[in-house]
């Protein structure tokens, strides 16, 4: 990467990228990691795991030549902070079961975050990310889904909750109570708004289910994609592509591999 980013002689493209630039890339990279994982596709995993960690040295290499650290300050920086939070195993702690071990982890990283936190106020430096105290260590750049999941889970920590799913479940009636409201009404900025509160109250009863909300649409994106391609091979065994089929033409396949699934899951 020093090669790469060598002005003159290293690479055009690598030298005009900077922190913003590289940024979409290293998001991108840690799904197609997800992906070979949900695969399970080792050669192509090890493959991905380098590509991510190329992210990582770009990323260090930038900060490097700005003056603000090395890739080996990352490395110690994580080594410090898995010790710090591991007592269990390099400490004097030992013997704890899985679940008092995460309530240590999460004892030990608020106290970090405490501790960084008035650390920046001391030397004068604003709030890294927001203003609230309970909501603002959630990175505001995660997957949507995945955020309004932990927005809600940080929120229900401090007593601002729903007792039980099903109490999330009236509000979701109440929600598209609303969004049909919003599509009377007409107006697009209404609309919007309310598919918004759809879907983060929708987010909000998978975390009550225990259920990854991110996953979940993406096993549901699989499906769909699945079933669609049945549609697609059994019209083209017709001499049809699906333009040239009509709505309940196709909709009476997608019924067929809809019974065929629930006939295999069951």
């Amino acid at each position: 990467m020093a090669a790469l980013r060598t002005p003159v002689t290293g690479c055009p493209w690598d030298l005009e990228q900077d922190f913003q630039s590289i940024a979409p890339y290293t998001i991108e990279e840690a799904y197609e990691v997800l992906d070979a994982i949900e695969r399970n596709d080792m050669a192509d995993l090890r493959d991905e795991l380098g590509d991510l960690l190329l992210q990582v040295v770009f990323h260090a290499r930038l900060a490097e030549e700005q003056g603000h650290f090395k890739f080996g300050g990352v490395v110690e920086a994580i080594t410090s902070k898995l010790i710090r939070r591991h007592p269990h195993v390099f400490g004097k702690t030992r013997d704890l079961s899985p679940d008092e071990v995460k309530a240590l982890w999460g004892k030990i990283k608020t106290e970090g975050k405490t501790l960084k936190r008035a650390e920046r106020q001391a030397a004068g430096l604003p709030e890294e990310r927001g203003v609230s105290p309970v909501l603002g260590d959630v990175p505001s750049n995660l997957p949507a889904l995945t955020r309004a999941e932990k927005l809600q889970s940080k929120a229900s920590k401090v007593g601002f909750d729903w007792n039980n799913a099903r109490l999330v479940l009236d509000k979701i009636r109440e929600e598209t109570e609303e969004i049909d409201q919003a599509i009377e009404e007409g107006v697009q900025s209404n609309m919007e708004e309310e598919i918004g509160d759809l879907l983060f109250v929708v987010a909000n009863l998978a975390r009550h289910l225990q259920v990854d909300p991110e996953q979940a649409l993406r096993n549901a994106n699989s499906k769909f994609i699945r079933r669609f391609r049945y549609i697609e091979d059994r019209l083209q065994a017709k001499g049809k592509i699906p333009s040239d089929a009509s709505l309940d033409e196709m909709d009476a396949l997608w019924n067929e591999v809809r019974a065929a699934d629930k006939i295999r899951n069951d």
